[in-house]
C-alpha cells in the first residue's frame, strides 16, 4: 500500500491538511439531469438543506455543481449555471463551516462563485473547455482541481477509447498541469483527478484504480470520484445476470453504495487524498477503516 505524501492546501479562510486522513468531498448537484440525483436539489431550499446534511454527515468539502457533465449531457450556459448557483451560495454564507468547491468548466462562473464564497475550483475538463479558468484560480489564489476527460461530455463514451489508458491520463494531466502553471497557479495549489468514467471504457476504470500509485508519482494530491458511477452499475448487473432470470444491463445509482464503498477503499489504499462521494455518512465509515489500514497506529481519527 502507498504511503501518502502530506500536502497543505491553502484556501482563502484556512489551510487543509491532505494526507493525514482522507477528506470527504460531498456532492451537491443543483441540476435537472445529473446521472445520480438530477432534479432532487434543484430548488434553493432543498439544496441548502442537503448541503447542511452533508456537513453534518461528515463532509470535509462541499462540491456544488450546476451543470451536468454525465455522458451524453449537453452544455449549460453560464447564465443558467449562475441562476442555479448564486441563491445557494448566498444562502449558505454563515451557515456552512466547511469550504465550498465550485464544479464548473467556465471561467466566468468560477469568478463569480469565488466572489460568492467558493474556495476551490473543480474543473472536470482539465482546462480543455476554458483555459482562462486557470487565470481565475491564480488571481483569486484558490486551489484548482484538474480532471482528465477524454473528449466532451456529449460524446466521451462514443469516441474511441485510448489504447493505453494510463499513458493517456498521465499525458493529459501533465498538459493540464502545464496550462495551470503557465497561468500562474502555484504547484502547491493543484489537485489532480484521473477522471473515472470520463471517456474511459468499463475495464479502463478498474485499470486506473489499480494504477493510482503511478499517478501519485506526479507529485500532486489525488482526488478520486467513483461514487455511484455507471461502470459500477454495469459490474453489479453482470454479477446478477443468470439469477432468477435477471437480464438488466445496469442497476440504479442508489443501489450502487456497496460497490462505491469498495472503490473508495481501493482509492484510499492507492493514495487518494480526497474522495468525492454522494453518500457521505456511509463513506465516512469506509474512509476511516481504510485510513487505519494505511496507518494502524493512528487511532485519533483526526
Amino acid at each position: 500500500m502507498l504511503k501518502r505524501k502530506i500536502f497543505g492546501l491553502r484556501l482563502p479562510t484556512r489551510t487543509l491538511a491532505l494526507g493525514k486522513r482522507t477528506l470527504l468531498m460531498g456532492v451537491l448537484n443543483i441540476t435537472p439531469d445529473s446521472f445520480s440525483d438530477g432534479g432532487k436539489f434543484l430548488t434553493a431550499d432543498r439544496a441548502i438543506d442537503h448541503a447542511l446534511t452533508l456537513q453534518k454527515s461528515g463532509a470535509d468539502i462541499l462540491d456544488i455543481g450546476a451543470e451536468s457533465t454525465r455522458p451524453g449531457s449537453k452544455d449549460t450556459s453560464a447564465v443558467e449555471e449562475l441562476r442555479r448557483l448564486l441563491p445557494v451560495l448566498q444562502s449558505l454564507r454563515g451557515k456552512l463551516n466547511i469550504p465550498i468547491s465550485i464544479d464548473t468548466r467556465k471561467a466566468s462562473v468560477a469568478e463569480i462563485a469565488v466572489s460568492a464564497g467558493a474556495e476551490i475550483v473543480n474543473d472536470v475538463s482539465g482546462l480543455c473547455y476554458d483555459p482562462r479558468l486557470a487565470e481565475v484560480a491564480a488571481r483569486r489564489r484558490v486551489p484548482l482541481i484538474l480532471t482528465h476527460m477524454r473528449g466532451e461530455p456529449a460524446t466521451m463514451q462514443k469516441i474511441p477509447f485510448a489504447r493505453n489508458v494510463m499513458h493517456d491520463v498521465t499525458r493529459g494531466l501533465r498538459a493540464s498541469i502545464q496550462k495551470a502553471r503557465n497561468a500562474g497557479v502555484a504547484k502547491s495549489q493543484i489537485i489532480i483527478d484521473p477522471g473515472i468514467g470520463f471517456g474511459k471504457s468499463f475495464q479502463q476504470n478498474y485499470e486506473l484504480l489499480q494504477s493510482l500509485p503511478q499517478l501519485a508519482k506526479l507529485g500532486y494530491p489525488l482526488l478520486v470520484g467513483t461514487s455511484r458511477k455507471g461502470f459500477l452499475g454495469r459490474t453489479l448487473a453482470l454479477a446478477l445476470q443468470g439469477h432468477a432470470g435477471i437480464k438488466a444491463k445496469t442497476v440504479p445509482p442508489d443501489q450502487r453504495i456497496w460497490a462505491t464503498a469498495a472503490t473508495v477503499t481501493a482509492s484510499i489504499l492507492g493514495g487518494a487524498h480526497i474522495v468525492r462521494v454522494h453518500d457521505v455518512a456511509e463513506m465516512a465509515q469506509v474512509a476511516r477503516i481504510a485510513d487505519l489500514l494505511l496507518n494502524p497506529r493512528d487511532t485519533s481519527g483526526k
